[in-house]
């Protein structure tokens, strides 16, 4: 094994990532070194670059967590893991396992959790290390890159999608198609849901309609809130993936009495606040709720669609060396799908 290893490193928030030779970790107790095959490009690594959150990331980062690849080396007290295995690695990097929300299966909370490619080195490089009680087992012979994205936008909006409520034949708007939404939209309806689809973008509108999708709308040429109300009488669940205040706020004006929106999408920044209705919430009885990545036991199930074919993300791989260039795209919107960077 060689003893240095090409990673895209983030030196400085707001400024590109620098190619580069990096020693390669050494795992310790309970860790794995994973030779990563593909990693997913999100859009919570663009936060991370750009600073938009607080606390910032630890800097110098190798940004990345959506993923795949396979066991290089088990550091001691590892089992259950061999070399060759093929693993997964979501976004959370670990939890404490000790607090109340551990306990209760909530670890996603948990207040000691790191995160993969903002508190500890991430995918964008030919290895990295992660705790073997966190890591995804992925079946074996699987596409890593189709996997890849599954890690996280995969997990993400199938968490989401559960805290909902929603059950099979209801309504949900789910509210952004981009690289989380058209997941979102394949597992709303591999969950037995009906799918109505709101963005500004025609093109993504359209990828929504061809995995789905029975309505969509264009939030540029109409209104979504008076669409889906006037045509459903509203939407039973909504879930957000986009990043504009205005999404956050529309959202909940599109559901029916009782409904509920999960907020999934992160806009950052001073865009970081809504405005809603008191009283409307209240006469009518609906629910916001946020939902944080996924628990271990959501990753599996996730995982679980994805390999029994019920779930793909469209894709488009590009080399690491285009890392900065891909987060101007994403920047800019420019991104249908989702961006994974061939790393093997």
């Amino acid at each position: 094994m060689p003893q240095t290893m090409k990673a895209a490193v983030l030196h400085a928030l707001r400024t590109p990532l620098a190619i580069e030779q990096v020693p390669i970790p050494e795992p310790g107790h309970g860790e794995l070194l994973i030779k990563v095959t593909a990693c997913g490009v999100c859009h919570s690594d663009l936060h991370a670059v750009d600073g938009d959150w607080t606390p910032p990331p630890v800097i110098p980062l190798i940004p990345g967590h959506e993923v795949a690849g396979k066991v290089a080396k088990a550091g001691p007290g590892v089992t259950g893991f061999s070399a060759g295995d093929d693993v997964g690695v979501p976004w959370m990097y670990s939890s404490c396992g000790q607090c109340e929300f551990c306990f209760a299966g909530m670890e996603t909370i948990c207040k000691s959790g790191e995160a993969t490619g903002y508190t500890k080195p991430g995918g964008y490089a030919e290895y990295m290390i992660a705790p073997a009680a966190f890591v995804g087992r992925l079946p074996a012979g699987t596409d890593p890159y189709a996997m890849a994205p599954i890690l996280c936008a995969g997990v993400t909006t199938y968490r989401g999608l559960k805290r909902t409520g929603a059950r099979p034949g209801q309504w949900v708007a789910i509210v952004g198609i981009g690289g989380l939404g058209h997941i979102a939209v394949q597992y709303a309806r591999a969950m037995g849901l009906r799918v109505a689809a709101v963005d500004v973008s025609a093109e993504k509108l359209e990828l929504a309609k061809s995995l789905g999708a029975e309505i969509t709308v264009n939030g540029a040429d109409a209104d979504p809130v008076a669409i889906i109300q006037d045509t459903l009488g509203g939407a039973h669940a909504a879930v957000v993936t986009a990043v504009a205040t205005k999404a956050f706020e529309q959202a909940i004006l599109m559901l029916r009495p009782g409904g509920t929106v999960a907020y999934i999408g992160l806009p950052g920044g001073k865009s970081d606040e809504i405005r809603a209705s008191i009283s409307a919430i209240t006469n009518w009885e609906l629910s916001i709720r946020g939902s944080n990545v996924g628990t271990r036991l959501d990753l599996n199930e996730a995982v679980a669609f994805a390999a029994n074919g019920l779930v793909k993300a469209t894709i488009r791989t590009e080399p690491l060396e285009r890392i900065n260039a891909i987060l101007e795209d994403m920047r800019q919107g420019r991104i249908v799908g989702r961006v994974v960077l061939k790393l093997a």
